[in-house]
């Protein structure tokens, strides 16, 4: 049998985007329901990076000193090799919330933080497993769950979140499958401890073996470490790659890592993900419904960093939901509201990361910003820029960007 409860808003899946969606409609005094099919601590495929953006909405939650307090690693800058193996790192400098430093946390802790917090302000329920809608006159009214003892119970609210990652169930219903190979990465990720050289910075590698793809090695707490790679969905299946393979072999046999792995164990299995990137529009809302984070598709295209966008959405979404329910009005019509500021807000940085991340398939272009970052401190400083300020990252884009860098 199956038991109804009625709410204000459903929220499916408790990642970033709906932790903090469900955390500030709490704060708001919203009667929520925040669902997750796992058990908590979960662990999550990712980078595991945690940007400015994230820490701005933390900052808003308040509880920034919650990050602080568990597990993580602290980074203070960059560091890039291009294919013809220079080397520069790269410092951070102030971005436009002020900070010039960034966290690594692992999935594991840095969402089991943001649940916690979410749990404390709603109903949370763990091993509630939705399988499907609730619908009436051909709108979402609900959403029926699978629970951990076997029962099924059904939950309706005026408003559905879905935040119920890259294959969300609620995002299917609104809009069917929508996997762009152009527009999608695949990527692989495992934890090492003992890798030598590593000095609290972000390494990104554009490695000839994994090209148009990059290779990464992120420093977590007590020495270890996110290695991973990851290529566009289209390139892997044009090229045939085997990503996992092209993984241990940049670790095995590149003359960059393998004295820096010597020595290194792999402390967890290697774990594929995909990432839906936001350099493509997607439909995120209907009659009743809006979706953040991956079920939205809004991981930067060139960095393939996910939670702040995540966060971004969730903290919006409550607003327009908050908003939606002062009205009595949660239609479509009411809710492209959301859409419009969300786009409004991200679209013109994602559309910028997703050309870097064409010209980032150069490997000349490479060659020559890597070149000269590690020769001028005036080319690190105008690289660095464009990670932490977004009026300089458009000039990434812009070929006056290299002809100044030409000129350094």
């Amino acid at each position: 049998m199956s038991e109804e409860v009625f709410y204000d808003v459903i929220i499916v899946g408790g990642g970033p985007g709906g932790s903090t969606t469900a955390a500030f409609l709490g704060m708001k005094g919203r009667k929520v329901l925040l669902l997750d099919k796992e058990g908590w601590p979960r662990d999550k495929t990712c980078g595991d990076a945690i940007s400015g953006k994230s820490i701005s909405v933390l900052k808003d939650l308040g509880i920034t000193d919650l990050l602080e307090k568990v597990d993580h690693g602290e980074v203070t800058g960059l560091t890039f090799s291009s294919p013809n193996g220079k080397i520069v790192s790269i410092p951070f400098r102030k971005g436009n919330e002020g900070i010039h430093r960034g966290y690594v946390c692992r999935r594991m802790v840095f969402d089991n933080m943001l649940w916690n917090n979410a749990a404390g302000k709603c109903t949370a329920i763990t091993g509630a497993n939705v399988a499907a809608v609730v619908r009436e006159n051909g709108k979402i009214v609900g959403v029926k769950a699978k629970m951990k003892d076997g029962s099924e119970k059904e939950y309706r609210g005026k408003i559905v979140v879905g935040a119920d990652s890259v294959s969300s169930l609620i995002a299917r219903e609104i809009r069917g499958a929508d996997v762009d190979p152009d527009h999608t990465c695949i990527a692989y990720r495992a934890y090492y401890s003992g890798i030598t050289g590593m000095d609290r910075t972000i390494e990104i590698h554009f490695v000839k073996s994994v090209m148009p793809g990059y290779f990464w090695i992120f420093p977590l707490e007590n020495g270890l470490a996110n290695v991973g790679v990851g290529m566009v969905m289209s390139d892997v299946k044009k090229g045939n790659v085997n990503l996992q393979k092209a993984m241990l072999d940049t670790i095995e046999q590149n003359s960059l890592f393998k004295d820096r792995f010597k020595d290194s164990k792999m402390v967890s299995p290697i774990k594929a993900w995909s990432l839906p990137f936001g350099s493509k529009k997607r439909k995120i809302h209907a009659d009743n419904v809006l979706l953040v984070g991956d079920a939205a598709g809004l991981v930067d295209p060139f960095s393939g960093e996910g939670i702040g966008n995540a966060m971004y959405s969730g903290r919006l979404a409550a607003k327009i939901i908050d908003e939606a329910l002062a009205a009595n009005d949660t239609s479509e019509a009411f809710l492209a509201k959301y859409d419009k500021q969300l786009w409004d807000g991200i679209w013109n940085e994602l559309n910028v990361s997703y050309t870097m991340q064409k010209l980032g398939r150069q490997e000349w272009l490479l060659n020559l910003v890597v070149g000269k970052a590690a020769k001028s401190d005036k080319a690190r400083e105008a690289i660095a820029g464009t990670f932490s300020n977004e009026e300089a990252k458009q000039g990434y884009a812009s070929p006056l960007f290299y002809l100044k860098l030409l000129l350094t």
